[in-house]
């Protein structure tokens, strides 16, 4: 009798342990990846879009996607992803960042742009920079190569130029568009407009970055959300990843990016819920224009705004992929 009852728990503990692996190779079969992007949100329509300047934006956003996807299909980590993403829009005059971004109210391009590891919560970030190329990178200097996280003006520049990052001077900034909305400004509403990416590895590693010109016209001085880890930008493997665009102010006073994690934390929320609670229901209530693109740990993806319109897209590695600028 105890002869059996013996075989019995060893066989029941084989069984168990036979489950434990084939439970732990599902898991692995199932993990994936997904990269989100975002190039601004704002009162963007349909009837204001010619069907050529679609089509770049389209082009645009895809090609931001396919440099992100192409690092994590090869198992590169998040980071990577997100960087690469982020500088083709920066490289680009479609996008209020980098190439792209407006001119303050002294007629100068400033620039700022945060980048955040989901792993042990690094991260980097810039602000009021004039020279740098591409902000993203000058973020990723200040988490890799300093102790700090927010450096701002002439330190900032100073650490990308002996980071060996590609400087330029105002005229590489200088784009008729954006200096025809800065003559504008005075009699019209200000503009803003940022860029972002987040993504998730294979290896379950959040990453969030983003990029701005900041506003058009803004005061000297004026820094909105952006570099601001937890408002702009926020990254955690325990819950999420999440960059921003919209009125930075009203993103700052209620860090937007931690608070949606947070909800997902300390209240259990979903990715969905949590992002459609602070973006459509808390910021919306109190005049915050805006929105969000955010991916879970699990892959799950949210892309909710209050505005007309954001650029935006996301693809996966189960093959979905989606690009879109409207609210519809």
């Amino acid at each position: 009798m105890i002869k059996h009852l013996y075989v019995i728990i060893i066989l029941t503990g084989l069984i168990g342990f036979s489950s434990c692996q084939q439970n732990n190779q599902t898991e692995e079969k199932k993990r994936g990846w997904a990269l989100v992007i975002h190039g601004g949100a704002g009162t963007i329509l349909k009837k204001n879009m010619t069907p050529e300047k679609e089509k770049k934006y389209l082009e645009k956003l895809k090609e931001a996607l396919e440099a992100g996807a192409e690092v994590l299909k090869n198992n590169g980590n998040s980071l990577d992803a997100v960087t690469a993403s982020i500088m083709v829009m920066e490289d680009s005059p479609l996008f209020n960042a980098g190439k792209g971004s407006v001119f303050t109210a002294e007629g100068v391009n400033e620039m700022d742009a945060s980048i955040m590891d989901g792993r042990e919560s690094n991260a980097g970030a810039v602000a009021g920079i004039r020279r740098v190329k591409n902000p993203i990178l000058a973020a990723r200097a200040v988490m890799e190569n300093t102790d700090h996280v927010l450096l701002v003006g002439e330190g900032a520049e100073i650490l990308a130029e002996d980071a060996g990052l590609e400087m330029a001077d105002s005229s590489y900034f200088f784009t008729t568009s954006r200096y025809n909305s800065f003559l504008k400004a005075k009699e019209k509403a200000e503009k803003h407009g940022t860029v972002g990416a987040v993504a998730l590895d294979l290896n379950g590693n959040l990453a969030a970055g983003t990029s701005t010109g900041g506003m058009t016209y803004k005061m000297k001085g004026r820094v909105g959300d952006s570099p601001v880890i937890g408002a702009g930008t926020y990254a955690d493997n325990n819950s999420c990843a999440v960059s921003a665009t919209g009125h930075g102010e009203y993103f700052i006073r209620n860090v937007v990016a931690y608070d949606i994690s947070a909800l997902m934390k300390y209240q259990h929320l979903s990715l969905q819920k949590a992002a459609d609670k602070v973006i459509m229901n808390k910021l919306k209530a109190i005049g915050g224009d805006g929105g969000i693109i955010a991916v879970d740990k699990n892959g799950n993806i949210a892309m909710p705004f209050n505005t007309a319109g954001m650029y935006r897209g996301f693809i996966t590695s189960d093959g979905r992929t989606e690009i879109l600028i409207y609210s519809n």
